[in-house]
């Protein structure tokens, strides 16, 4: 199936040889995008995989790869936080790993139409599964308080309440329906220096963050791996930024070592380590990825391996910005 291959994952070689498929073995490509991981998979032979994405056009795209794949692939049109309900659907009450690469695809930045890109002009609607509330809708319904945190806390911007004042102040004027517009309102508050990111990266991370909510989503999703995955069974993640990252990388030490009792809480058990983590440091693209892909240049891959140990209690979720809530004015 190589050879059909259109699209190479970035990481891919490296995140398919921590996930270590093998013939018989079931598993979970949790972010399908263009397929990449499950051909890899596929070509061990007797491996089966559960493909999933919100994203409906990639899941139209794969049935090419269905009908090649002769029954050993299954696409599922859900969030990747679902994993877990999505194996239980498929009468399966453990795989043998998961595979994800977290975040926004090259294929929905290439679509003007999909508005991800302030480099491409387009309606500013950022959704991966094409239903709900659009960044448009954001940019037109939050508060100038919500909008700084958002674009703080999502975006790490440093000039957020500039940005947000901006905003409220072009929305009042007409409304901020296009890519193209966001991003000038940006740049007039955030000052580019030569060689340095586009003055709207920072916002349109932020905002496409919120609007898919894909932070929450993440821990979700790890928590859901952990549930599903057989002893030896294998989590790989990909990510692309910092804050993806340092969720990927507390969620695996919190994992990777026994939790015990406090002098506070003497009377909670401990509990014996749920992974054991096999990259003490995330793996990185090297020089020709990079000068083929510049986007892999931020990528980071870090992996573990399921031990046989109970799951642990599922994390709190942070106390951020939540969509719903801004959006009914909450």
């Amino acid at each position: 199936m190589s050879a059909h291959a259109r699209h190479v994952p970035v990481l891919g070689r490296e995140a398919v040889d921590f996930l270590a498929p093998r013939t018989g073995g079931i598993y979970v490509d949790a972010t399908f995008g263009a397929g990449g991981y499950s051909r890899a998979i596929l070509d061990i032979a007797g491996t089966r995989v559960i493909g999933i994405d919100r994203d409906r056009t990639a899941i139209l795209d794969g049935f090419d790869l269905v009908d090649r794949a002769g029954g050993r692939l299954t696409l599922v049109e859900d969030r990747f936080s679902d994993l877990a309900d999505v194996c239980a659907a498929q009468g399966l009450e453990a795989v043998d790993g998961v595979v994800m690469d977290v975040g926004v695809s090259s294929m929905q930045l290439d679509q003007a139409a999909r508005g991800f890109s302030f480099r491409l002009s387009g309606p500013l609607d950022m959704r991966m599964a094409q239903s709900g509330p659009t960044v448009a809708d954001v940019v037109a319904k939050a508060s100038e308080s919500d909008l700084a945190n958002i674009i703080y806390i999502f975006g790490e911007e440093r000039h957020s309440r500039g940005v947000a004042r901006a905003i409220v102040a072009a929305r009042k004027e007409a409304p901020i329906a296009t890519t193209e517009a966001l991003a000038g309102i940006v740049a007039k508050v955030v000052r580019a220096k030569p060689n340095e990111i586009h003055p709207a990266t920072r916002t349109f991370q932020a905002l496409r963050i919120f609007v898919n909510e894909e932070l929450d989503e993440l821990h979700l999703a790890l928590s859901a791996a952990e549930r599903v995955l057989k002893p030896g069974g294998r989590l790989v993640v990909v990510s692309f930024h910092s804050l993806e990252d340092r969720i990927v990388k507390n969620f695996f030490i919190a994992r990777g070592k026994a939790s015990t009792g406090s002098r506070h809480r003497p009377e909670v058990a401990q509990s014996a380590p749920s992974f054991q983590i096999l990259t003490k440091r995330p793996v990185t693209a090297d020089d020709a990825e990079v000068a083929a892909n510049p986007r892999s240049r931020s990528a980071k891959l870090r992996a573990a391996e399921r031990t046989d140990a109970p799951v642990h209690e599922a994390d709190t979720l942070p106390s951020w910005p939540r969509l719903a809530d801004v959006m009914r004015g909450g």
